[in-house]
C-alpha cells in the first residue's frame, strides 16, 4: 500500500495479495472498501476494470476458487527472499536481517533494537494472525458458497 501512495501504481500480484488479505483471506472486509482506496490513487484507474478485479479477487462473484489465500509473508519469501521490495517501500523495516524481513514480529528484541525498529513502537504488530483468520475465513467461505 506504501507503493500505491506513494507511486500510483502497484503490480497486478500486489493488487491481488491486497485484496485477498482485505476480504476473504483475513479482514473479511468488503471489497468496496478495497475498491474505493485503489480508486483514489491508482493512477491507471479505471472504474470496471477496478470493480471486476476487486469484485473477483474477493470470491463474491465470477470466481469461486477459495480454498486457498494468499499468505503475504510467504509470497514474497518466494518471490523477493532479500526484501528488496519490503526495503524500498518500508524504510523503517530496511535495516532487518533477510530472515525476518517479512515477519519482523517474529525478530528477537535484539535484533529489532539493532535493525532500529521495535514492532509495536515504530512499526505496527499484525492486526490479525493470518494462519487463524484466513483458516476461519476459509470456513464463511465454504459455508457461503454451499460447499
Amino acid at each position: 500500500m506504501a507503493q500505491l501512495r506513494k507511486e500510483g501504481w502497484m503490480h497486478h500480484l500486489a493488487r491481488s495479495l491486497v485484496a485477498c488479505f482485505l476480504t476473504r483471506g483475513d479482514l473479511w472486509i468488503t471489497w468496496e472498501a478495497g475498491r474505493d482506496v485503489f480508486d483514489k490513487y491508482l493512477l491507471d484507474a479505471d472504474w470496471s476494470v477496478n470493480n471486476f478485479s476487486w469484485h473477483w479477487l474477493s470470491c463474491s462473484g465470477f470466481f469461486d476458487t477459495f480454498s486457498s489465500v494468499y499468505d503475504p509473508a510467504s509470497y514474497f519469501k518466494e518471490t523477493d527472499p532479500s526484501g528488496e521490495y519490503i526495503r524500498k517501500y518500508l524504510p523503517a523495516l530496511a535495516k532487518f536481517p533477510n530472515q525476518y524481513i517479512y515477519e519482523p514480529w517474529t525478530a528477537p528484541i535484539a535484533v529489532q533494537r539493532e535493525a532500529g525498529c521495535i514492532i509495536g513502537e515504530q512499526y505496527p504488530r499484525p492486526i490479525v494472525d493470518h494462519a487463524s483468520a484466513s483458516k476461519a475465513n476459509m470456513e464463511k467461505m465454504k459455508a457461503a458458497f454451499g460447499a
